[in-house]
């Protein structure tokens, strides 16, 4: 109780860091640590938590590509960076994060362009009431939070090892989970119980979804230990942030809301920029 007292207060912890401290706060000083720019892929970036991220790390320095889905809305955002940060470099593709086909695409073309690659940050995440399909026939909320961006670190991960290796500076990946992630239960952690649509639960799909990041973290996390890759990978809990999933569903958020106040683990709350910027 008294750590969550002290999230709420926006008492900074032993990073120095609170609840209260924004993104330019926290990576005022990286642009500093290197010599040459850096490149970061940032899915979910036309809005809300991405749109920020992509903001203050172009404010740094730092070369980013955004996919979007909706390239209207990825150029709205690149005109608003660049305004601000007119020598900004930022790069702009289509993805459907629910198609696996997209992603394929998406990545080859990224890579053709021969450009390296510091970080990567699994942001864009969907919240669906109802149940629907992919174009892959797979439920949308698993293949889009979790399925797509699996495939998307997959076909990235080795140009990560190289760049890493060739520079000298160790990459970053991050997977934008959640707390509600806690509300699954071992012999719950079934996907084919949601294929009916009469069992179909939103809120259940979304914290399984968000589940399925943490698990992939950790075995990739594994995975890179075991080659000496000079690549981390870590799952972070945003905190209460108002993103578009809260507002276009607000009985959801409010039933997480309250269930974060009441469990809320100080473990969760190591932000992306922390991570970021510990290089």
């Amino acid at each position: 109780m008294k750590e969550t007292l002290r999230y709420l207060a926006g008492i900074a912890g032993p990073s120095g860091y609170g609840s209260r401290s924004t993104a330019e706060q926290v990576t005022e000083d990286c642009s500093s640590l290197f010599s040459s720019p850096l490149t970061a892929i940032i899915t979910g970036a036309t809005s809300g938590i991405g749109a920020e991220t992509a903001r203050v790390l172009a404010k740094r320095g730092v070369r980013v590509v955004i996919p979007a889905r909706d390239l209207k809305k990825a150029v709205e955002v690149k005109e608003g960076i660049q305004k601000e940060s007119p020598e900004a470099e930022i790069i702009l593709f289509e993805i459907d994060l629910s198609s696996l086909a997209s992603v394929q695409r998406f990545c080859h073309e990224f890579l053709a362009l021969g450009l390296p690659l510091n970080i990567l940050i699994n942001n864009a995440g969907v919240y669906s009431k109802n149940l629907e399909f992919s174009e892959d026939k797979i439920e949308m909320t698993f293949a889009t939070n979790y399925l797509g961006h699996y495939l998307l670190t997959e076909l990235l991960i080795e140009k990560m090892i190289e760049t890493a290796d060739k520079t000298g500076v160790q990459g970053r990946i991050i997977n934008l989970s959640s707390v509600i992630h806690s509300w699954v239960k071992r012999d719950d952690f079934c996907f084919a119980r949601m294929l009916n649509p009469k069992n179909y639960n939103g809120t259940r799909a979304y914290a399984q979804s968000k589940l399925a990041n943490i698990l992939h973290v950790k075995e990739l996390s594994r995975q890179l230990q075991s080659r000496n890759a000079r690549v981390s990978i870590n799952a972070v809990h945003p905190g209460i942030v108002k993103t578009g999933i809260i507002r276009a569903h607000k009985g959801f958020i409010t039933g997480c809301f309250n269930h974060m106040l009441c469990r809320f683990e100080p473990t969760n709350r190591r932000c992306q920029w922390e991570i970021l910027c510990r290089l």
